[in-house]
């Protein structure tokens, strides 16, 4: 059994996918880009600016389900561009300070043409 997540504090998705589904103990959450809840505008036009806002939709879909950066065990980063890596490491480090599992790859283009996307997956606390 799985549980939708959807939160205003995230943006809506802008296809056919949920912000995130909770199965068996984990948070799968969709990839984010830098867009501004509530209006879908991409916000700023530097790596720094998108990685930052694409980590506070992070934070909103965590919270919706009661969960923190703490939790989360696997990242996948994409970057339309391998030459903002390490600019991008400086923002994503501020938030994933526990170190996950991360994949981080170039793709040719990414949705709205927006510099980075960051997925998760987060773990629940055992009680």
């Amino acid at each position: 059994m799985f549980q939708v997540t959807s939160t205003p504090n995230a943006p809506a998705a802008i296809g056919p996918y949920s912000q995130g589904i909770t199965a068996n103990g984990f948070l799968f959450a969709s990839g984010q880009v830098p867009l501004m809840p509530g209006s879908g505008e991409v916000v700023g036009t530097t790596i720094e600016e998108q990685a930052d806002r694409a980590c506070k939709n992070i934070q909103a879909i965590l919270e919706a389900n009661g969960l923190t950066f703490e939790d989360v065990v696997k990242t996948t980063c994409f970057l339309a561009d391998m030459g903002d890596f390490g600019a991008f490491n400086a923002v994503y480090e501020k938030y994933f300070v526990s170190k996950p599992a991360r994949s981080c790859v170039a793709v040719r283009e990414l949705p709205k043409k927006v510099l980075c996307e960051v997925e998760i997956i987060a773990a629940f606390p055992e009680k």
